[in-house]
């Protein structure tokens, strides 16, 4: 059986306006065209659908039964269809997206909350975890893109800098640097440091301004997560150097932060599979990210 559905949408036609000139009038083909549609849908069904008189038109049963049945299929089909489009339009779908925790913590709460304004049907999931995993996350296809520390290369990634973010140093309110406007790296000399570990991206920019500064430090502990640093710079362990993204400061806590200078920085990069197009609406979230401000210090 060959019916099409522009047969099945011109008799649906012809039965709501009971009428072949009326139906033809609305879906704008003439009253030759409308009738030749209902003639081919009865001869491929093999059942008289509609009784045609001079005056009016008239469903079997048959055709009643079939323009109930149809409604419904076609009124799914055109949801179906709406969806779809809409999916396109960057209205509807699932994106993954994995960032580096000191980027996830302040960043991206920003984009999620945008993404939820702008793109409500767009459901956004974020990972946070370290850059390595990040990398391995978007090559395996497990998260739509990576947000991740810069500049970054790989032959079957592509990156795009949406953000530089520079550092502070953290320490308590009554710490003898705490009453500076800002703090020179040298003045960091001798000091005993709370540290994110290797794994952090930050970490082997800070390394290499503390050496080209020359400046010598101890490094008392090592740690995977800021919300660890903070809480042991309070209890007196050490000060810390710590990306601005990785702020705002635990509230209600004695610690202050401020800016090192010379101002260093580092690049904040999305990051995507080279041989993988992403869905409309990851198209959506990763343009959205680039229309975030382009410091990190303006970030409200």
């Amino acid at each position: 059986m060959n019916v099409t559905l522009r047969q099945l949408r011109v008799f649906i036609e012809v039965a709501r306006r009971q009428s072949f000139s009326r139906a033809g009038d609305e879906i704008g083909l003439t009253q030759s065209a409308v009738s030749r549609c209902v003639r081919e849908l009865e001869a491929e069904i093999g059942l008289k659908l509609i009784d045609r008189t001079t005056r009016d038109v008239q469903l079997t049963d048959v055709g009643a039964n079939l323009v109930a049945s149809v409604s419904r299929l076609l009124a799914d089909l055109d949801d179906t269809l709406r969806e779809v489009r809409e999916i396109g339009e960057q209205r509807r779908g699932r994106v993954v997206v994995a960032a580096s925790p000191t980027v996830a913590c302040r960043l991206m709460p920003r984009v999620i909350a945008a993404c939820g304004r702008q793109f409500p049907y767009v459901a956004l999931g974020l990972r946070d975890d370290v850059q390595s995993d990040v990398v391995r996350k978007v090559r395996s296809g497990e998260v739509d893109f990576g947000v991740i520390i810069g500049p970054f290369a790989a032959e079957d990634l592509t990156s795009e800098t949406v953000m530089t973010d520079s550092f502070c140093v953290v320490m308590r309110h009554d710490h003898a640097l705490a009453g500076r406007r800002e703090v020179a790296w040298k003045d960091l000399d001798g000091e005993q440091l709370v540290m994110l570990d290797q794994a952090s991206g930050s970490r082997p920019i800070i390394d290499a301004v503390m050496n080209e500064q020359g400046v010598h430090v101890t490094v008392a502990q090592e740690l995977g997560h800021s919300a660890t640093v903070y809480g042991l710079v309070e209890a007196g362990i050490g000060l810390s150097v710590l990306p601005w993204l990785a702020l705002p400061l635990p509230a209600g806590s004695s610690l202050v932060a401020r800016p090192l200078v010379p101002r260093a920085e580092r690049t904040v990069a999305l990051v995507r599979r080279r041989d993988r197009s992403l869905s409309p609406a990851a198209e959506a979230v990763w343009a959205l990210i680039g229309q975030m401000p382009k410091r990190a210090e303006d970030l409200e």
